[in-house]
């Protein structure tokens, strides 16, 4: 831990973007929290089943699967990663106001389908830039980036969960656009078009379609589908995305209904989840920079497994949420160490594709989830949906098995 608060000390001193960033993709992170403590509101209010909240997310993700792909390309060709940044978080956030509106099924899945467009405008922007602006610290400068998301993804359902004692959900959602529209706001002005010294790796992925032909581009694009290294991150992050989405999809729902938690102690479990994950995150992305991804990946994948097994073992005890923590420790140690060996997999022109594809399969994976385990749910008990996903962390773990050895340490720059 010494060696990454040294580290951490180092690049606080040269790299304020980091924080600026960082900082926006918490709030990414803030409206997808939010949703998660209103779903056993909403659920009940519109009297859904498992299957039906689990649609929801479903429909949220397959449009970010969808709208990933054509993101990084946008990424790419455009370059003014700021101005796209600010974009994204405009975007999440105002559908979430629409809700208060709604009063039918149909109604909330379009605005969630609108959020998940918007979501995913932002991590094709801001992961390449990071990486090649620090390609030594690669691993730990995308794990604060990570650590951004764990914050905001920690604070939300606290903060949610408190003013739900005062309000509505239908008025919260409207309070809920105000920090995303001032750190939009924010972005715009302290970033723009990404007008920071920049240097060389930077200006190369920045340079986009003024530095090589839209055909020519779309040529190296279609290659990357022949990237054996990236397909299988890809899909390995899209497995572990797919535990991660059941996990948070449900955990409120099963709190909340088996448990009969509170909106508060709901909030405060998963704030629980996400420091746990807070934590890890520096961990991993340093432990990954000095030891390879490789390593990093499988260990925390098999532990991931053990703990959600260890989770649905515990039953209605306190035990379980101790082992709550641990999955949110193991389950967020490998987020950003996935996404620095994604961007190392990939040429710098194609970083914000490389990206994209690699969220797409993620998103694709999240959007499988939620649906597979409210049907688990409905037709056996939902303890044997968290054993769904226990299996699903093991079989992400195999597909790193197959990578090509060159990769398992990150690639010098």
């Amino acid at each position: 831990m010494n060696t990454v608060t040294a580290a951490a000390n180092r690049l606080t001193q040269s790299s304020k973007d980091v924080w600026l960033i960082s900082a926006g993709h918490g709030l990414t992170h803030w409206y997808t929290a939010t949703f998660y403590i209103l779903l056993p509101l909403i659920g009940k209010e519109f009297g859904l089943s498992y299957t039906e909240i689990g649609l929801i997310m479903t429909v949220q993700h397959l449009a970010g699967a969808i709208s990933n792909i054509p993101g990084g390309m946008i990424v790419d060709m455009i370059g003014k990663k700021g101005y796209l940044m600010a974009t994204s978080l405009f975007w999440v956030g105002f559908p979430y106001a629409l809700m208060s509106l709604t009063h039918s099924f149909w109604m909330l899945l379009i605005c969630v389908t609108l959020v998940g467009i918007g979501n995913n405008l932002w991590h094709p922007a801001a992961i390449p830039t990071l990486a090649y602006r620090y390609p030594e610290r690669r691993g730990l400068v995308l794990s604060f980036h990570g650590m951004g998301g764990n914050v905001g993804e920690a604070i939300a359902p606290f903060v949610i969960g408190l003013l739900l004692g005062w309000f509505s959900w239908r008025t919260v959602v409207v309070i809920n656009v105000i920090p995303g529209l001032a750190m939009s706001a924010l972005i715009l002005l302290l970033l723009g078009a990404f007008s920071m010294n920049k240097s060389k790796d930077e200006l190369a992925i920045n340079a986009g379609a003024g530095a090589q032909g839209v055909k020519q581009y779309l040529r190296d694009y279609a290659g990357l589908l022949k990237n054996r290294s990236l397909m299988l991150i890809a899909g390995s992050s899209g497995m572990r995305t797919m535990t991660q989405a059941g996990l948070l999809t449900f955990l409120p729902v099963y709190l909340a209904y088996e448990l009969n938690y509170s909106p508060f102690a709901v909030g405060v479990c998963l704030t629980v989840l996400q420091i746990a994950g807070f934590i890890a995150a520096p961990v991993g992305g340093h432990l990954s920079d000095k030891l390879g991804r490789k390593q990093v990946i499988m260990s925390s994948m098999l532990l991931s497994g053990a703990m959600i097994v260890g989770m649905a073992l515990a039953g209605k005890s306190m035990w379980f949420v101790v082992f709550v923590a641990l999955v949110g420790f193991f389950l967020y140690a490998m987020r950003a160490v996935l996404q620095a060996w994604a961007v190392e997999s990939v040429p710098k022109n194609l970083a914000g594709a490389g990206v994209g594809l690699q969220f797409g399969f993620t998103s694709l994976g999240a959007a499988i989830s939620p649906a597979i385990f409210g049907m688990i749910a409905d037709n056996f008990d939902i303890y044997k949906a968290f054993y769904f996903l226990a299996g699903i962390i093991v079989l992400a773990n195999m597909l790193v098995l197959f990578m090509p050895a060159e990769h398992a340490k990150p690639a010098a720059s």
